[in-house]
Order: C-alpha cells, then structure tokens, then sequence
C-alpha cells in the first residue's frame, strides 16, 4: 500500500485549539480538549483516548495494569481501588513496594507530609523513613514485615506464585479502600514479578529464617508467575496494557507475549493496545525508558497497535486519565472477566 503523499497542506490542516477553561466543567473534559493542543497535555489527551479505545473494543482485550513508583505515597491508592473496583482494569502486575503500601495503610497505618530537604540523619534517629516529600513510621513497617511472615506461613509447605502470596495477604485484608482487598473481592489476579525485591519480600524471608531447616516449608516460585501470566495472554482474545512508570513491571508484561510464543509454539501476537505514562527518556537505554515502538522489534507490541506515551510524572497523569475513563463512564456494559485457577490451568470466562 502505498504511503499518503506528505504535502504543505496536510501539515498545516490542524491547528492546535487553545483551552477554554470556561467551557470545561470536569477533569473528564479538560483531558479530552488536552487532545487538539501541544506537548505533554496531548499526549495525555492521546493515552486517555487509548484507554478508551481499549475499554469500547467489541473483542474485549483483557486490559493489565502494569504499577511501579511511589504511587501509594504519592495518594493515587484510591485512584487505583477506583479502576479495579469498576472494572476498569482486569489483571494487575506491580512492584511488591507498591502492594505493601496498600497492605501498610490497609492495617491503618499511614503516609504523612514531610518534607525532602529533611534532615536524615535526625530521621533515623526517630524511626521515621523518607519516600522524597512524604514520611512513614518505620516501627509500623517493621509490624507490618512480620505480619506477612506470620500470614504466609500459615499458607503451609508449598511452592507458591506471587498471585497466590498476594491473594493470601489480601484475603485478610478489610478496608475498603484498598486495591488488594478491592481485586480479592473482584477475582482481579495481582502478580509480583519480583516480590522479594520489597518489604514482602523482608517479610518472607523473616519466615524462611523460620524455616530453615525444615523439609517441608514456603517456597516462593518465580517461574510458577511466568506459567501463570502466560496462561492469561493465550487465553485473552486480545490484551491491552497500562504502564505506569517502567521497572519489572512492564518488562515482564511485554516479555510475556514471547514467553507465550516460545513455550507453546504459537505465533507471537503482541499487545493490541498500549499506554504509558513515564518519566524516563529512552536514549539512556534502559527499560523503563524504551519506547512502545521499540518493544514491536519484539514482537511485544503488535505492528498495528494503538499506542500513546505521556511524558509526565504519575502523580498528575494517572488521575488525569483515570478521570477520563470515570467520568466517561466507560465501565458501564463492560463484562468482567472472570479467572479459575485449577492444576489444569486457568478458565477465562466474562460475566
């Protein structure tokens, strides 16, 4: 097929349109006039357009939200229990950091104000820890460690993926608020990639301290993730995803799709939609950086798909996009899917 010719008046046939912050009643509205202006404001008009784009596709992609960065500190946890809690999202993979400040503030604990020119060393002498401009009580944190040792050790000896720890820790779990206790009410699966590089991962190794020694005890498998999330891409009609910042998070969503092609000799098919908001520049070369059209030579992202990447800091762009899809009421007929997980594998259903 051959490429449209590129012309003086096709370059200048869309003027950009000042907003009218008169005529925008709702954040909702304000991202959708952000889509005719420049820069960043654009770009997150063009993610909320691919969310949307996803959400209202007749295949109905299963959409995997991809979590890293402080975003609990930042006060996004309610953004976040909102998309789960409407069905707005269908499979969550995160850092274990971000799922044990959920866990954290689930017990009543909270993340105060601080400040980032604090002084640390008096911070320390107070048990206080710093996340930037925002503080936690690390005697509660260290509580909180132990509760997840004497929680997973009640699981009994077995090999276990971190969607089962997670689903463990969340069934305990009795605040509304939550995203976890909000995704174990709503079968929504929570993977951790990398869980034991976080407080969890402190918990547990408290219990395998416990532990040492004993034939049989807690076994936390890795590869068991890998099998799981390759179940969910085979058995998706389609798959659109969500980054959130970069990290493992997003690195093992992508790799997931080879996974899926390598282990079952299918055809690679890619993720259909992608959205990214991102504070990383990808000239450095590292993942968290890396273009959505650099992850299609892998075949992560199909060659056709509907991409957007916003250039902004999470704590502004999540709520701008989550707005949008709220107040659009985008979640309204939208089946959820349903996932039943047995030794033969995963049953993906809707309802």
């Amino acid at each position: 097929m051959a490429k449209e010719k590129i012309t003086r008046k096709s370059l200048l046939s869309r003027p950009v349109e000042s907003l009218d912050l008169m005529k925008t009643r709702t954040t909702g509205e304000l991202v959708d006039a952000f889509r005719h202006a420049s820069i960043q404001a654009r770009n997150i008009g063009l993610a909320a357009e691919v969310y949307e784009n996803m959400l209202s596709d007749s295949d109905r992609p299963t959409v995997i939200l991809g979590l890293s960065g402080p975003l609990i500190a930042a006060g996004l946890r309610k953004v976040i229990r909102d998309l789960v809690e409407l069905g707005l999202v269908d499979v969550i993979v995160s850092t274990g950091a971000v799922l044990y400040q959920d866990i954290y503030q689930a017990r009543g604990y909270r993340h105060y104000m601080g400040s980032p020119f604090a002084d640390d060393t008096v911070l320390r002498d107070l048990s206080i820890d710093r996340i930037y401009d925002t503080y936690v009580d690390e005697l509660k944190f260290e509580e909180t460690d132990r509760y997840v040792a004497d929680v997973i050790e009640g699981l009994g000896p077995g090999c276990y993926s971190s969607r089962e720890v997670i689903s463990a820790l969340s069934a305990r779990l009795n605040d509304s608020g939550s995203i976890l206790y909000s995704a174990y009410r709503r079968g929504i699966p929570v993977f951790s990639p990398a869980l034991n590089d976080s407080s969890i991962g402190i918990g547990l190794t408290l219990l395998h301290f416990r532990q040492r020694g004993m034939k049989e005890r807690f076994i936390l498998d890795s590869i068991k993730d890998n099998y799981e999330i390759v179940e969910v891409i085979l058995k998706s009609r389609k798959t659109g995803v969500i980054y959130i910042g970069g990290g493992t998070p997003k690195n093992w969503i992508n790799d997931a799709e080879v996974m899926a092609g390598y282990a079952f000799n299918t055809d690679i098919k890619g993720h259909s939609y992608a959205l990214q908001i991102t504070t990383d520049s990808p000239q450095w070369g590292g993942l968290s950086g890396s273009t959505l059209e650099e992850a299609r030579s892998w075949g992560k992202i199909q060659k056709k798909a509907t991409t957007a990447t916003a250039y902004v800091e999470a704590s502004i762009g999540l709520p701008l996009i989550a707005s949008y899809v709220i107040q659009k009421r985008l979640f309204r007929g939208r089946k959820r899917a349903r996932f039943e997980w047995s030794e033969d594998g995963l049953k993906l259903s809707y309802r």
